[in-house]
């Protein structure tokens, strides 16, 4: 199958229980602490035109909105767009592939990816092409992904082939090839590794099967202040 067809069964099948998990209090905390504020230090988003790729519901988009951005959601399945139309309607909410989106060049200062790359191989970087068209000149490219060479990646690609909360496509991202696969389109300003042992079991709530009941108390000592 195609990965997008893939990507959008998995999301419409796993839906309910992702916004649970990853929609909850905790896990909010935990993405502004560890993931938007450290992306998003140095860039101007209070006016900015940002699309929120492969949305979802949209949880980043409630951060972007918070700091003035307007935001564009972008998502494969109509059952995450419905929702993340009801969440924000004051957003413009798009139906279409990341492949593909239908949206005009050079129309967004901003994209924005959050845990959705690692689900389009093999056709991660005609992806990044699609963005790389919205983006205007000087725009920034920011996304958030597991990264491939680490430790647990070695232990990820085992589960990914044994869990059925995965699909079959799913892989960690290798930084240094798409550097080396798009060196006109992208400067590479920034990479950090963050999130410590609080990347997975609070933001990975769902993958553990973790009772959100037990989150509230777990998540402080999972989020120490040393980053």
């Amino acid at each position: 199958m195609e990965a997008e067809e893939l990507q959008q069964l998995h999301y419409d099948r796993i839906a309910a229980k992702y916004e649970q998990h990853y929609g909850d209090e905790c896990s909010q905390r935990y993405r502004q602490r560890f993931i938007y504020e450290p992306m998003f230090e140095g860039i101007n988003l209070k006016g900015a035109r940002v699309l929120d790729a492969m949305c979802g519901s949209g949880q980043t988009t409630e951060y972007l909105l918070a700091r003035g951005a307007h935001v564009t959601g972008l998502d494969i399945s109509p059952n995450e767009i419905a929702s993340f139309r009801q969440h924000w309607p004051e957003c413009e909410a798009v139906c279409g592939s990341i492949f593909d989106s239908g949206l005009e060049d050079n129309a967004f200062d901003c994209a924005v990816v959050i845990g959705g790359l690692h689900h389009l191989h093999p056709r991660l970087n005609d992806a990044v092409r699609e963005l790389s068209r919205l983006l205007k000149p000087g725009g920034h490219f920011c996304f958030a992904e597991p990264h491939k060479g680490s430790l647990p990646d070695v232990i990820r690609e085992f589960w990914y082939k044994r869990d059925s909360l995965f699909a079959d496509n799913e892989a960690a991202i290798d930084v240094n090839a798409m550097r080396e696969e798009f060196p006109s389109q992208f400067d590479f300003n920034k990479e950090m590794y963050l999130g410590n042992v609080g990347y997975l079991l609070v933001l990975n709530s769902m993958v553990f099967r973790i009772p959100l009941r037990l989150k509230p108390y777990y998540t402080p000592p999972c989020s120490p202040s040393n980053r």
